[in-house]
């Protein structure tokens, strides 16, 4: 019997396999899988088991599937797509006997106004109609969405429309080990865990940032709509635009913020701090 990482090219799907080896689980008993199966060359180099999967493909999921145990599903990244994506990596881990499903979603997914929790809300809905056991991962936001634009934010500030609006948000590292943690312990099935982590506004980010470099970075903030066109100006195509000022609109809402110590708890341990993966950020 085996772990199922599905969709483990993506840097979640990695840390989460990472993350298993860390916790000892033997490379063998660990499945990736992806469409483009030599995008896990490194993984299989390890001894992790690598296997082609396309969500859209059932045929596929059923090979891919066979023997699991347990099965994480990385929520895909098209949207208006991935249900149905979804759906089929659902139908496909019910035929293989999966005795757990892990899910990442989004925080608050059933209740939260952001276009991005429609699908995560769809596809929670799909979980609970389907038999299969399984557990929600509402994730918060990643430390990463913000880091990875540490050059941007040092040429130009830091822009955008959530005000004074509190996002909660941890490494992405921790989100896979929350994970891992899950998927090789008892006692989840039917649990949704809100996964926090920090919280912080924007103009705290600014500021924590600030220390880290030991220069001053601002935050301006901007009308949504205003934020979406400065996007656009930028390179970003107009849907994308919109998704992020979206999520902006529901930072300032109060969407992404959640107090919660479900993270903590999956991890035994303290989450890294916002400050830590600054100084980490800020001296790669």
């Amino acid at each position: 019997m085996s772990i199922v990482v599905a969709g483990a090219a993506g840097h979640l799907g990695r840390d989460v396999v990472s993350a298993l080896l860390a916790r000892g689980v033997p490379a063998g008993e660990i499945v990736a899988t992806a469409r483009r199966t030599e995008a896990l060359a490194d993984l299989a180099a390890r001894g992790v088991v690598v296997r082609f999967a396309d969500h859209e493909d059932p045929a596929s999921l059923a090979s891919a599937f066979a023997g699991a145990e347990t099965l994480l599903l990385i929520s895909g990244n098209v949207p208006g797509v991935r249900v149905e994506q979804h759906r089929n990596v659902i139908h496909a881990a019910r035929d293989a006997g999966v005795r757990l499903l892990a899910y990442t979603s989004i925080l608050k997914a059933d209740t939260s106004s952001l276009l991005l929790a429609s699908d995560h809300r769809a596809t929670e809905e799909l979980l609970a109609t389907s038999g299969v056991p399984h557990v929600i991962l509402r994730n918060g936001w990643y430390f990463e969405n913000y880091t990875g634009q540490l050059p941007t934010y040092l040429e130009h500030g830091i822009v955008g429309a959530a005000g004074n609006g509190r996002v909660s948000a941890a490494a992405r590292y921790d989100f896979a080990d929350a994970a891992a943690a899950v998927l090789t312990t008892d006692g989840h099935v039917g649990a949704v865990y809100e996964l926090g982590g920090t919280s912080f506004t924007l103009p705290e980010f600014a500021a924590a940032l600030s220390t880290a470099i030991g220069r001053t970075v601002t935050y301006t903030d901007l009308p949504q709509n205003q934020f979406e066109e400065l996007l656009v100006a930028a390179g970003l195509p107009g849907p994308y635009a919109a998704i992020y000022g979206d999520a902006d609109r529901g930072i300032a809402a109060g969407d992404l913020f959640v107090e919660s110590s479900d993270l903590e708890k999956l991890l035994g341990r303290q989450p890294v701090s916002l400050e830590a993966a600054l100084a980490t950020t800020a001296g790669a």
